[in-house]
């Protein structure tokens, strides 16, 4: 603000007050002039006062540019100009060349429509028929694929069929593991019983006896005969097992970096049992030469020499004594005793752990007698002292029972069962338990006894869907796969069966209400089997409450 004097009359002057706007933009240069004796120059001033707002009238409005349209007329004119040239007095036109043209037959637009419509026909008729052509040809060539992948699935099928029935068939032949004499025992127990009821269907009397002795003479030796068998497996896997002890005394320490590789360090005991189980392995050679097993004879004895004890003064006498023995060209079959004798005293040598660090952690006896009082439970068959590993325990005991070597003699001597189908079913579960990383713990507990019950009594040895009874071919899978594993969430399919299942998101929808009905059926049997077992009782509970939570929702 700021202060002026207004002159009113010709002697008298008012104050008043005058409002300055300071600009908020610069004025446009509008031109000027200079004053040529003072240098003072001045700018001519478009405006000084704001221009006044014009009031809302509530509605908006437009210029008269953006309300009309420019409109613009201009005469065209065809390119070609054309003329006739009619006869006339004193010009003649020739008319050889005219054409005579009467007019055709009028339709109506109807009839124009008509006949666009059934030329559209005509073309979708044609278009309808190139897509089915191609469809039927998709759906051919899809057939074609498909009864060639069912064929090459049955082929699969077929061969590993053909495969495993030649395994059982060298393993029955060449038997080498437990599982193989189960099942030749079992063949044993079937062919005993047909020939029982051959020799009871056909005989009677006397010559019944006499043959139901002969078939017990018979049986005595198939027996006889796989003891043979059994001993000479037995010698195998004792050699086998060795190797493999010595080999984890020999393995290097490893661990999974952080970027997934595997990382090894051999230490001081791991070369240590690398040594010795190369010491191990000359000295078990047959048939090297002479110069040879000399200089593993005395790198042996440089080895034990270290260590002076009762063990090893016996080991470098026998080293001595077949040293001196070749020296007089003793035959070698007259050495394979002192031979055996060397291998079993270096063994004994092998597993003291003072001599061999790195085989304290794997021997079965531990070397503090303090702990051979800790999980060490009585045998009342065998009379025997045994790790509580030994015991094959069931769910539903409450007694600690025989030991496994008990329980496979008693097998091998009456019912003669092969629980490998079993096992494998079990081993399968287990597996694939693993594979959902859901901290599942009622897998564990089940063991094969229980299992067998389950596939025997519950499931009737057949798939719930196929009927199919070859165990080989069936597994056990969830009934529902967010929930983990249980005896009353299970179902037994084959193999493709349950892999289509597994893929099921609502059971309720893809299943019918009486197979439903029916699977459930087989749940309750299973929770009234497992209710006895104590360590079952808190996932029953837990199973029971969840099923009250479902039904209420």
């Amino acid at each position: 603000y700021s202060g002026t004097s207004i002159l009113t009359d010709l002697d008298s002057f008012q104050e008043v007050v005058v409002k300055i706007e300071r600009p908020t933009y610069n004025k446009p240069f509008l031109g000027g002039f200079r004053n040529m004796l003072t240098g003072v120059e001045f700018h001519n001033a478009g405006s000084q006062t704001k221009p006044k707002k014009r009031p809302d009238k509530g509605i908006q409005l437009f210029c008269k540019e953006t309300q009309t349209v420019l409109e613009k007329n201009k005469v065209q004119q065809t390119r070609n100009t054309t003329s006739t040239q009619m006869t006339k007095v004193g010009l003649y036109v020739s008319n050889m060349t005219d054409k005579l043209l009467s007019p055709g037959k009028y339709f109506t637009a109807e009839e124009y429509h008509k006949r666009r419509l059934e030329a559209v026909i005509v073309l979708q008729k044609y278009f309808r028929r190139w897509h089915a052509k191609n469809l039927v040809q998709n759906l051919m060539e899809q057939k074609n694929l498909r009864l060639a992948q069912e064929a090459q699935e049955e082929l699969r099928k077929k061969r590993e069929k053909e495969e495993k029935l030649r395994r059982e068939y060298e393993r029955k032949l060449n038997p080498k593991t437990k599982e193989d004499f189960e099942l030749l025992y079992h063949d044993l127990e079937l062919w005993m019983q047909e020939e029982t009821e051959r020799i009871n269907r056909t005989l009677t009397g006397a010559e019944r006896k006499a043959a139901l002795c002969a078939l017990l003479e018979e049986e005595t030796q198939l027996i006889a005969c796989i003891g043979m068998h059994k001993l000479n497996a037995n010698k195998e896997n004792q050699q086998q097992a060795i190797l493999h002890l010595l080999e984890k005394c020999a393995q290097p320490r490893r661990w999974k970096a952080y970027d997934g590789k595997i990382t090894e360090m051999d230490t001081k005991d791991t070369l240590r049992g690398k040594e010795l189980l190369e010491i191990y392995r000359s000295i078990s050679t047959k048939d090297i030469p002479k110069d040879e097993r000399t200089a593993v004879l005395l790198t042996l004895r440089c080895t034990v020499k270290e260590h002076e004890c009762k063990l090893t003064q016996e080991i470098v006498a026998l080293i001595d004594r077949e040293v001196d023995l070749m020296s007089r060209e003793v035959k070698e079959h007259n050495l394979e005793g002192l031979r055996k004798r060397i291998c079993t005293l270096f063994l004994q040598f092998i597993k003291i752990p003072k001599f061999n660090p790195g085989v304290a952690g794997l021997l079965k006896v531990p070397q503090d007698p303090l702990k051979l009082y800790k999980n060490v439970y009585f045998c009342h068959s065998c009379e025997n002292y045994l790790s509580s590993a030994e015991f094959p325990v069931p769910a539903d005991s409450h007694t600690i029972g025989r030991c496994r070597l008990c329980y496979q003699l008693d097998n091998e001597a009456r019912q003669r069962e092969a629980y490998l189908k079993y096992r494998l079913i079990l081993e399968n579960l287990r597996k694939s338990e693993a594979d959902y990383q859901d901290d599942t713990r009622i897998v564990s507990l089940v063991q094969l006894p229980d299992l067998q019950y389950m596939i025997e009594n519950i499931w009737n040895c057949q798939s719930a869907l196929s009927a199919c009874s070859d165990l080989y071919d069936l597994v056990m899978v969830r009934w529902d796969k967010q929930h983990e594993w249980s005896p009353w969430n299970t179902i037994l399919l084959t193999k493709e069966e349950a892999e289509a299942h597994l893929k099921l998101c609502n059971l309720q929808k893809i299943y019918e209400a009486p197979f439903i009905h029916r699977i459930k059926q087989k749940h309750i049997r299973a929770k009234n089997y497992f209710d006895q077992i104590p360590a079952m009782s808190p996932f029953l509970h837990r199973s029971n409450n969840q099923a009250n939570a479902n039904s209420y929702k």
